[in-house]
């Protein structure tokens, strides 16, 4: 019997983003969908992460920005993005056609045409880990993205793949919250619950080492405020493996929109 080991590691927000994008890029469902079908990545903060790897690996990275791959965003009081201090211009979602960018290209071009073996990556601002839901603010009027993939994943069976960090997990019932969220006498962003193949951190580790990870402590201060810590168990060939790769995404920068 294979004698099983525990390892605890710390993880920045950034360095999760970029775990999850390189465990996002090795899902068998994706390689094929690369190869057969289209795969639309929806514009997004981690999903600029799992674009910038999947366009790298393919060759097609030139041109591809993290900071013009993003719709809504949250940010300190003040603080003005990217595309809003220099009147860039929004870069479309990442829609790829049997291995091609077509470059430009939204969910809102593709929706119609998706059919069942395509694939879109969505991700999301809220995560209830035991109940495996996740949800998307919705700012627009038509329910902005989520709206679009919605009817592609429920009308035509197309998989939807949901990368959402550690960070954005909520204890309470994403059904309740929605239902309060989403109340004629409520204000700001409405709830949309979602339901798909959920990647978190912890996903992320079982998908390229075979490794368990379990989310054990939180926090931090100047700079790791939002990190987490986990901790890893299985062999120490998966430990080692686990090891390497959170010792390569550790350096990754905070991303500045």
């Amino acid at each position: 019997m294979t004698e099983i080991f525990v390892e605890q590691h710390w993880l920045s927000v950034a360095a999760g983003k970029r775990l999850i994008a390189k465990a996002v890029a090795e899902l068998a469902c994706i390689k094929k969908a690369l190869a057969e079908n289209v795969i639309v990545i929806t514009a997004g903060t981690t999903n600029a992460y799992i674009a910038d790897e999947i366009l790298r690996s393919l060759g097609q990275a030139q041109g591809f920005s993290y900071q013009h791959f993003y719709r809504g965003f949250t940010v300190p009081p003040g603080y003005k993005a990217t595309l809003e201090r220099e009147s860039e211009q929004f870069l479309g979602d990442v829609v790829l056609r049997q291995g091609k960018w077509d470059r430009g290209a939204t969910i809102f071009d593709v929706a119609d045409e998706l059919k069942t073996g395509d694939i879109i990556v969505k991700g999301a601002n809220a995560v209830n880990l035991d109940e495996r839901e996740a949800a998307v603010l919705i700012g627009h009027t038509k329910a902005g993205t989520i709206g679009a993939a919605i009817q592609a994943v429920i009308g035509r069976r197309v998989e939807l793949v949901i990368p959402v960090g550690l960070e954005k997990r909520v204890s309470g019932s994403i059904g309740a919250i929605a239902a309060k969220l989403n109340a004629a006498n409520a204000a700001g962003p409405r709830y949309f619950p979602v339901r798909g193949r959920i990647i978190t951190e912890l996903e992320a580790i079982q998908i390229l080492t075979g490794a368990e990870a379990e989310l054990v402590a939180a926090g931090g201060v100047s700079g790791a405020e939002g990190s987490y810590r986990i901790a890893v168990s299985g062999s120490k060939e998966q430990l080692e493996a686990a090891g390497k790769i959170i010792r390569d995404v550790a350096g990754e920068p905070p991303l500045m929109l």
